[in-house]
């Protein structure tokens, strides 16, 4: 069984109580379709190229590291691996900036419009692949360990995910050493004032030390999301639009239309569906030869039928509804009937479906009559 499926659980948690905060404090409307995209944009083929990552670090540690940090103590060991990584993403974020190619990756983040803790998680499908010259090799050429690499990896990330909340609006002294909430919005404007700016993931002395620091204007608000964004909520058009229009390849006409139900049954199915993915996880090492694959495309396909619903397209529906019985069909298969959480969230999906569909049904009838 797979550890990481319960911090994933943890992280969604944060990411409601985030929502529901700034709702009852502030009035904020929840933005449920864009947190939908924020949280399935990546999975499951980003979690796929994550462990192809964590493969690659194995294997050219083993083949072709220098072996230097094997005679390191080990504390030098882990402050090598922390300073090495947040140099390698600071300048890996930066390039994903200037390059048009590696921005067609990292533009799918950056076209959120709500800073909240959901853009932590909403990230292009390519996007590990893109790390792999900045943090994978520098570090497995250096000789760092596999398990040091993974945990300077998680604390990093973590981060950043805790940096996009909305809750924190200043963070005192530790301004000035720390990427914060603050830094981190000015990076997500738009605005000519804010454009390419703060691109350190963890330490600020790197946009300090290479002149790309920007601190927050008093009177110039951030403007969130890009100037040319994808007109979707699906992450299949998210994630392939900003590439072909790279590649200069023609685009489809894309339109946000008035999703097939509300928002808060939009945003329940996208919760089912990554606790979905946060199971097929947990049970990593576990899964049938013929299962593991079987479900992958169950959820790939259910990422891109969700996001058909939430742009108002009335196939994604019976498509949706069509996973979620041929999963909970096959599961038994896999490990009998007494997996009653496994069960129990596929019932829930195949629930809301009928759910979903019995409101589009009664909501057609009305019109009709």
């Amino acid at each position: 069984m797979n550890a990481m499926a319960l911090p994933l659980l943890g992280m969604v948690g944060l990411v409601l109580a985030e929502l529901f905060y700034q709702r009852m404090r502030k009035g904020q409307a929840i933005p449920w379709r864009d947190m939908v995209l924020n949280l399935n944009s990546g999975h499951i083929l980003m979690w796929f190229f994550r462990g192809l990552e964590v493969a690659v670090y194995a294997w050219v540690l083993k083949s072709f590291s220098l072996g230097w940090a094997a005679a390191w103590h080990p504390w030098a060991v882990w402050i090598l691996a922390l300073l090495v990584w947040d140099l390698g993403f600071y300048w890996m974020h930066r390039l994903h900036h200037k390059f048009a190619l590696l921005w067609s990756v990292h533009a799918v983040h950056h076209e959120g419009e709500h800073f909240n803790l959901s853009l932590g998680i909403r990230n292009a499908w390519a996007s590990s692949l893109t790390t792999l010259p900045f943090t994978t090799l520098p570090l497995a050429f250096f000789g760092v360990p596999l398990e040091v690499f993974l945990s300077v990896s998680i604390l990093h990330y973590t981060v950043q995910f805790y940096n996009h909340n909305s809750i924190v609006e200043r963070s005192g002294w530790l301004e000035k050493v720390l990427i914060t909430p603050a830094h981190h919005r000015v990076h997500h404007g738009c605005n000519p004032e804010y454009l390419d700016r703060n691109f350190g993931g963890t330490f600020l002395m790197w946009d300090q030390l290479f002149g790309t620091f920007q601190p927050r204007i008093a009177d110039v608000p951030v403007q969130y999301g890009v100037h040319q964004p994808t007109l979707s909520c699906n992450p299949l058009w998210a994630n392939l639009v900003p590439l072909l229009r790279y590649a200069r390849l023609p685009v489809p006409h894309l339109t946000r239309g008035k999703p097939l139900f509300p928002g808060a049954l939009i945003g329940a199915g996208g919760l089912l569906l990554f606790a979905v993915v946060a199971y097929y996880i947990y049970r990593e090492g576990q899964w049938p030869q013929y299962a593991q694959p079987f479900f992958f495309a169950i959820i790939f396909i259910a990422t891109i039928a969700l996001g058909a619903m939430s742009d108002g397209r009335g196939w994604g529906l019976p498509v949706w509804l069509a996973l979620a019985a041929a999963a909970l069909g096959v599961l038994p298969l896999c490990f009998g009937l007494r997996d009653g959480w496994g069960l129990g969230l596929l019932a829930l999906w195949l629930i809301h479906g009928l759910a979903a569909l019995l409101l589009v049904l009664c909501r057609t009838h009305h019109k009709e009559s």
